[in-house]
C-alpha cells in the first residue's frame, strides 16, 4: 500500500482509528445507559436518533470544512469532541439524561464535519494514485473496529460504569489531535475560489455531482441500493429467527462473520480498482451484495455463514470505490461538500428503507423482501458494470488546477483510465 509509505498518513491513521475506536465503543453503550437510567427501551432508542439526525446538517459541515483550513478545523473539532463526552461525567440519575441525548446529537456533529474534512485533507496530502490505499486502510481497519469496539465498550460500561467509558473515549480524541498536531500539510486555499452566494456556495456539491457523468452515475446507482439496502436491518432478524430457528443473539454471530468478510474487502479494495476502475468496483460490491442476499434466504447455516461473509466483503468494495471516484474527480475546495451531499442522498432513503423494512417484515414474507432487495441492487450494480461511464474533458481540466500539491496533474490520467475501463 503506497499511501502507508507516507509517514503523515500513518500518523493519522493512528489517530483516527483510536478515535474512530472510541466512538464505535461509546455509541451503543450510551444506549444500555439510558435504559439502566429509565428502564425504557424508547429512551435507548432515542440515542440512536440523536446519533443519526446531524446527517441532515452534513450540507452544512461540508460548508464549512471547505471554507476554513481543515487541518485546525479537525484538531478543534476533536478537543470538543474530547470536552463533549467528559460531560458524561456529571450522569448520575435519569435527571441528566438529556445530557446523554446533548452529547450523543453533538458526536454526530462531530462526524458530519470530520467526514467532510478528512476527505479534504486526504486529497491534499496524498496524490491521486494513493487515494485508493489510503481509503483501503482506513475502511479495513474502521470494519475491524466494528467488531471488537462495541464489545470493548459494553464492557467497560459494564464494569466500571459509564463515568470511565466517556474517560477512554476522550482520550482517543485527543491521541487523533495529537497525531494532527504532528503533521503539516500543504492544504489548498480557501480563498483560490472567488466567493458567491450563501445558496450557490451551499449547493455546490450537489451542482458538481449533476455535473459530472462519472459522479452523478455512481451516486444515482449507489442510492437506489440504498433506498432498499435499509430493509436488512429487519430482515436479518427474521432469518436468524424464521430461517435458521436460532436465538435473537446469534445476530452477534452474523455480524461477525460479516465483519471478518469486510476485512477480506479491505484487503482486496486497491487490487479490484486497479483492475476494473472505481465505477466498476461499486458494480461488483453491488453485485456481490445481491447474490449474497439470496443466500441470506436458506435455511442452512452453511448457506448463511458464507453469505454473510461475501456481503462484508463487498461493503469496502462500495465504499473505497465510491468515496476513492468522489475525490479524484472532485477540486480540492469541493471535496467538503462533495463528500456531505453524497452521504446525505444515500443516509436519506436509507433511512426510509429501515422504516420500510421494520413495517413490512411484519407483514410480507422475508424471503420475498430478499428477492425484490436483491433485484434492485444487482440492477444497480449491473447498470454501473455495462453501461459506458465517460469523464468530461473540462471536469478534467478544472480539477488540475485545483490542488497545490501535484496530485491534480494526474488527473488526464485518471480520465484516460475511466475511458479504457468503460
Amino acid at each position: 500500500m503506497s499511501a502507508l509509505r507516507e509517514p503523515r498518513f500513518r500518523r493519522l491513521l493512528v489517530g483516527w482509528s483510536l478515535s474512530n475506536f472510541g466512538d464505535s465503543a461509546l455509541f451503543l453503550s450510551l444506549a444500555i445507559w439510558a435504559k439502566d437510567l429509565t428502564g425504557s427501551n424508547g429512551a435507548a432508542g432515542l440515542v440512536f436518533l440523536a446519533l443519526a439526525a446531524p446527517v441532515f446538517m452534513s450540507p452544512l459541515g461540508g460548508h464549512l470544512a471547505d471554507r476554513i483550513r481543515r487541518r485546525p478545523l479537525l484538531i478543534v473539532t476533536n478537543l470538543a469532541g474530547a470536552g463533549m463526552v467528559l460531560s458524561l461525567l456529571a450522569v448520575s440519575s435519569a435527571a441528566e439524561l438529556w445530557l446523554i441525548y446533548a452529547v450523543a446529537f453533538g458526536l454526530g456533529v462531530v462526524g458530519t464535519v470530520t467526514g467532510s474534512a478528512q476527505s479534504g485533507l486526504l486529497k491534499d496530502m496524498l496524490p491521486d494514485a494513493d487515494l485508493a490505499t489510503a481509503n483501503a486502510a482506513l475502511s479495513t481497519i474502521d470494519q475491524g473496529l466494528r467488531i471488537l469496539s462495541p464489545l470493548v465498550g459494553a464492557g467497560i460500561y459494564a464494569a466500571y460504569g459509564g463515568g470511565a467509558l466517556s474517560l477512554l473515549t476522550a482520550a482517543t480524541f485527543l491521541s487523533a489531535t495529537v497525531a494532527l498536531l504532528s503533521v503539516r500539510v500543504a492544504e489548498s486555499d480557501p480563498d483560490e475560489h472567488p466567493r458567491e452566494s450563501f445558496r450557490r456556495e451551499f449547493t455546490a456539491g450537489f451542482r458538481h455531482i449533476r455535473a459530472n457523468p462519472l459522479l452523478l452515475q455512481l451516486v444515482i446507482a449507489v442510492v437506489i441500493a440504498f433506498a432498499v439496502l435499509g430493509t436488512y436491518d429487519s430482515i436479518v432478524f427474521a432469518v436468524v429467527d424464521e430461517g435458521l430457528g436460532r436465538e435473537p443473539a446469534f445476530f452477534g454471530v452474523l455480524m461477525s462473520l460479516q465483519g471478518g468478510g469486510s476485512i477480506l474487502g479491505g484487503l482486496t479494495a486497491v487490487l479490484l480498482i486497479r483492475r476494473l476502475g472505481e465505477a466498476r468496483t461499486v458494480g461488483v460490491a453491488l453485485m456481490t451484495f445481491a447474490v449474497s442476499s439470496v443466500g441470506f434466504a436458506a435455511t442452512s447455516l452453511g448457506v448463511v455463514a458464507p453469505a454473510a461473509v461475501l456481503g462484508g466483503a463487498a461493503i469496502p468494495w462500495l465504499i473505497v470505490g465510491f468515496v476513492t471516484a468522489r475525490q479524484r474527480h472532485t477540486p480540492a475546495r469541493l471535496q467538503g461538500r462533495v463528500a456531505a451531499a453524497t452521504v446525505l442522498a444515500m443516509n436519506g432513503p436509507q433511512t426510509l428503507s429501515i422504516a420500510a423494512g421494520a413495517i413490512l417484515i411484519g407483514v410480507v414474507d422475508y424471503r420475498l423482501l430478499i428477492a425484490v432487495t436483491a433485484a434492485v441492487i444487482a440492477a444497480s450494480g449491473l447498470w454501473l458494470l455495462l453501461r459506458p461511464i465517460r469523464v468530461q474533458p473540462e471536469v478534467a481540466r478544472t480539477e488540475r488546477g485545483s490542488n497545490p500539491n501535484g496530485s491534480s496533474s494526474r488527473c488526464a490520467d485518471i480520465v484516460a483510465s475511466s475511458h479504457s475501463n468503460s
